[in-house]
């Protein structure tokens, strides 16, 4: 689309908006799983009910433009989503995981907040009054899903933070009996055989 006037900018970023809540609707159930936190779960969850109805919206929207819904890639959720599909796919306790996927579900809601801002203000100017307050209202939603995110991940940051001050602990606790010879094998290399066990044993059942 050739971008000459403000509406044809506010149609192209509709059909931008579009395709990232289609992107996130694939994307959330595999976070939501993920999740080790009933919480960060939950949340997920009621967010993947809250983009479907965010996809009705915007066809509203279309429609009431007389236009067909039309998808145009958003490359922005392409790299979020990516970007967080690699911290997520790391090897790490589940509470650093859980902190991972909290942080991209954020910078996507940030995203699509901007996104939503923009437009609620495109279509004021436009003179499409009604059209900005339906996307006020999913702006507000966006908004609420934020808050919700952050409240879980204040206490699962903290447990990530205490699981790494309870590794420091052991290992000055390991360094200390090491001095006296009393010491066989590191906390770390106990853990990871710890792991490797469970692993196996897994793989037995």
């Amino acid at each position: 689309m050739t971008l000459t006037t403000l509406n044809d900018l506010f149609q192209d970023g509709l059909a931008d908006l579009y395709d990232a809540e289609q992107q996130i609707v694939k994307v959330l159930p595999r976070m939501a799983k993920a999740a080790s936190t009933p919480a960060l779960s939950q949340a997920l969850t009621n967010h993947l009910e809250l983009s479907r109805q965010h996809i009705a919206r915007l066809e509203q929207v279309f429609g009431n433009l007389g236009l067909p819904p039309k998808r145009q890639t958003c490359d922005g959720m392409v790299g979020l989503l990516k970007e967080g599909q690699k911290m997520t796919e790391q090897d790490a306790p589940p509470e650093v995981r859980d902190a991972a996927i909290i942080a991209t579900v954020q910078r996507v809601e940030h995203y699509e907040m901007a996104g939503y801002g923009c437009l609620r203000t495109w279509a004021h100017v436009l003179g499409q009054h009604e059209i900005a307050e339906l996307l006020q209202e999913t702006l507000d939603e966006e908004k609420a899903a934020d808050q919700t995110l952050t409240e879980v991940a204040h206490s699962i940051n903290f447990e990530a933070a205490e699981g790494e001050m309870r590794g420091e602990e052991e290992e000055e606790e390991w360094a200390a009996t090491a001095r006296t010879g009393r010491a066989t094998s590191s906390p770390s290399s106990s853990r990871s055989k710890a792991k490797t066990t469970t692993r196996k044993g897994t793989a037995r059942r």
